[in-house]
């Protein structure tokens, strides 16, 4: 069954707002998706602009093509991984860019297509690869980790209390069988939860699915390597705005747009600057930007999303 590949930008209007396009200019929609944000930024380029999208995901891009062809500027669309930004823009022989946008996380689209293996709300095999070639899999992690390194993710990436329980008996169910699909792995984790702690906030499931799903892509350490690989390839004036759904991501986004706007590496009890890292880059957002009243209305999935933007000098 052909699912269509449905995207709610968040923050849209927002993105464009910040990202300031100049109609001639060169940009990229690192995390391409469905194409949502990159047809807004395409339909504000001219003839004479370009728009580079990014995505690991072979269905994103096939979907995103078809959306964008409407557009009158010039489009690229990479298989690759944001984070491999340099190298994506050297096989294209451009030097810098007029600005980017990263939309991190998992897309509407791989959430809503069940057979990805990505929600708790379906039943599926194991899956989670944003890139369907490689071949490291949630089946590998969830029967392949130990109760140790189980704990450490969920805890960590999901930031679970219940981390090291669900660790626990995750362990002990397959020494039976493996676990093989998303339902059992929720059986498993609901089981683990004490029914009291069930009863409020998010799905029981979410924080360990998001831990594995995270682990599996190796998401926060793209974003670490993403981050002053697109501050690099900025031309003076380019704006880089980020779009992150949880707490670590946004840290990792804050810290490294903190270190760009301020490099020195000087003790604190110096009284001048003896390093000589400058600055190249202004601040643009200093609290991130979040969804008003109407988007969280249309679309939940924005309620965890902050936007963070930056500037080259």
């Amino acid at each position: 069954m052909t699912i269509e590949f449905k995207h709610v930008p968040v923050l849209y209007e927002e993105c464009m707002e910040n990202l300031n396009i100049r109609p001639d200019g060169i940009y990229v929609d690192g995390t391409l998706g469905g194409g949502g944000h990159a047809f807004g930024i395409g339909s504000r380029l001219s003839e004479k602009g370009m728009l580079i999208g990014i995505d690991r995901d072979r269905d994103a891009l096939a979907a995103a093509e078809k959306r964008l062809e409407p557009l009158k500027c010039r489009k690229t669309l990479v298989h690759s991984t944001y984070a491999e930004i340099k190298d994506v823009l050297d096989s294209l022989g451009i030097r810098g860019i007029d600005g980017a946008l990263l939309d991190i996380g998992v897309s509407s689209f791989q959430l809503d297509n069940s057979e990805r293996g990505f929600s708790y709300m379906q039943d599926a095999p194991l899956d989670m690869r944003m890139n369907r070639g490689d071949s490291f899999t949630a089946y590998d992690v969830v029967n392949g980790y130990s109760g140790k390194e189980l704990g450490h993710i969920i805890r960590t990436y999901g930031e679970e209390k219940w981390a090291a329980r669900i660790a626990e008996f995750i362990v002990r169910e397959r020494k039976n069988k493996p676990i093989e699909t998303t339902g059992e792995l929720v059986e498993i984790i609901k089981s683990a939860i004490p029914a009291s702690a069930r009863r409020e906030g998010p799905h029981p499931a979410k924080r360990t699915f998001q831990a594995i799903r995270i682990e599996v892509n190796s998401e926060l350490e793209q974003l670490k390597e993403a981050v002053d690989a697109f501050c690099d390839v900025l031309n003076p004036g380019g704006r880089l705005c980020i779009i992150t759904f949880h707490s670590l991501e946004d840290r990792i986004v804050k810290e490294a747009f903190g270190r760009r706007l301020n490099p020195c590496t000087c003790p604190p009890e110096f009284p001048i600057c003896v390093c000589g890292k400058v600055s190249d880059a202004v601040k643009v957002t200093g609290k991130p930007i979040v969804s008003g009243e109407k988007e969280l209305e249309d679309n939940p999935r924005a309620r965890s999303a902050k936007l963070r933007v930056i500037e080259k000098k």
